[in-house]
């Protein structure tokens, strides 16, 4: 029995030929149709070089399983929710890997209504298809691929969530990091009073200015440069599949996705009086802050797209957002977008006349926050379990609250920890905010650290 490492908690991700490969694309293809028993599916691809014929083996192995297939062709992940809930599919198939390395790929699953398929419903089953080898046999009437454009629906969808006549026309660095995000600023940008600045802006694959990853300081300097050099008012750069937007300030200061999603979360307030805010245990107190003085209700959710999506649809919140800059939208099927956040702001931007800088300032000396800091597990000194348990032990006797949603979270008067295992990679993740003190804020961030590494 074959053992698969490219199965992860959310999606397929692997290098390429080794732990991702045509053979592979084909059995999932199969394992995909025996598990979720679809009619009619969609699939999209991201601009990496071996998307395409990743992409052919996988509607082979559905095809041949009897499934229906439409491609939509090259789209961001977004792409393939909005086909599959806008277009009614049974269910929809993105081929990428985001923001790994040019080698690499993989694929992300979605069933009806674009709810996702993760570890715990339905990828492991899949996988133990392929590795048990019970996959089903080829269909008397193999399926039928069609080529279908979304493209247009899209769009408008998209331009559904601003009223175009507030919008002013700001000056905007757009950085795609060579991934898709592009493609679709192309399309926008005549029905929109922006001007665009576009740097690495053409779709390549070989990523020949690095991997299209934001979260990496190294990667932010170009998008910094361009907003300093044409005195723009904004900056916005995503990563490969272009599911996180990431800001910058007419200043050229990156902008923690903690503080956006209060930014957005008042926004969504407004439109809706009392409506439901999902958000992460990571970092809280601004979004709870907002939410309170907005009437809004804000809910709590364990981190991960496949969660924040769960609880999404169980109190039908009308806005989530994650600190990782993924941000969730009823009217997107509760998916995350890259696209819809950035259109959002800037209309704020545009009827308040504030810079970016201006809203959000006063919540970060609010609610300084150290961003998340990761530390590579080290496997002989007991994991992220050893290290969790060694905080609480420390800090869980003198502390006003004791959460374990998601790892640890630790809160005390002035200030406030999580500490948590990644799902993704073998990594402990550390986020310390405070009540406008950032002296402070800093200081314990630098007393867990040391506590994390003895």
């Amino acid at each position: 029995m074959t053992t698969l490492t490219a199965f992860k908690a959310y999606d397929v991700r692997g290098r390429i030929p080794t732990e991702l490969n045509d053979d592979l694309a084909y059995k999932i293809g199969q394992a995909y149709a025996a598990f979720v028993k679809p009619k009619r599916v969609c699939v999209g691809r991201d601009i990496r070089l071996s998307s395409q014929q990743l992409c052919e083996a996988l509607v082979r192995g559905l095809t041949d399983s009897g499934v229906d297939v439409a491609d939509i062709g090259l789209c961001g992940t977004e792409g393939v929710y909005f086909a599959t809930f806008a277009e009614g599919f049974d269910g929809g198939i993105m081929v990428t890997a985001s923001h790994n390395p040019p080698d690499y790929n993989g694929m992300k699953f979605v069933r009806e209504q674009s709810k996702p398929i993760s570890a715990d419903t339905g990828l492991m089953d899949m996988a133990r298809l392929i590795e048990t080898g019970q996959l089903p046999p080829r269909a008397a009437t193999p399926g039928r691929l069609t080529q279908i454009d979304t493209r247009a629906s899209y769009d408008a969808h998209l331009l559904g969530y601003v009223d175009l006549d507030k919008l002013k026309p700001l000056k905007v660095v757009v950085n795609a990091g060579n991934g898709g995000a592009g493609m679709v600023v192309d399309r926008l940008e005549p029905k929109l009073p922006f001007q665009f600045i576009k740097i690495h802006h053409e779709p390549d694959g070989t990523f020949p200015n690095g991997v299209p990853n934001p979260m990496l300081e190294e990667n932010r300097q170009p998008t910094i440069d361009a907003i300093v050099k044409h005195k723009a008012d904004v900056g916005l750069a995503w990563d490969g599949d272009f599911d996180r937007c990431f800001f910058f300030d007419e200043q050229g200061t990156f902008i923690e996705g903690y503080y956006l999603v209060g930014l957005l979360a008042e926004v969504f307030l407004k439109r809706e009086k009392g409506a439901r805010i999902v958000h992460d245990p990571r970092l809280t107190w601004n979004t709870l802050d907002i939410v309170a003085r907005s009437g809004g209700k804000a809910v709590l959710s364990k981190s991960g797209h496949a969660f924040i999506k769960q609880v999404m649809r169980e109190c039908d919140g009308a806005y989530g957002g994650e600190m990782s800059a993924h941000h969730y939208f009823r009217d997107f099927a509760y998916c995350d977008s890259g696209m819809i956040p950035w259109l959002v702001v800037l209309q704020v931007m545009s009827e308040t006349g504030k810079s970016l800088s201006q809203l959000v300032g006063e919540r970060m000396r609010l609610f300084p926050a150290s961003g998340e800091i990761n530390r590579k597990l080290d496997p002989s000194s007991g994991g992220a379990k050893a290290i969790l348990e060694k905080a609480q032990k420390h800090y869980a006797p003198q502390a006003r609250a004791v959460d374990h949603t998601d790892g640890l979270s630790v809160e005390f008067d002035d200030w406030r920890f999580n500490l948590r295992a990644s799902n993704t990679e073998p990594l402990v993740r550390l986020n310390v905010e405070s009540r406008g003190d950032e002296a402070l804020m800093k200081a314990r961030t630098a007393e867990l650290l040391k506590l994390m590494e003895s």
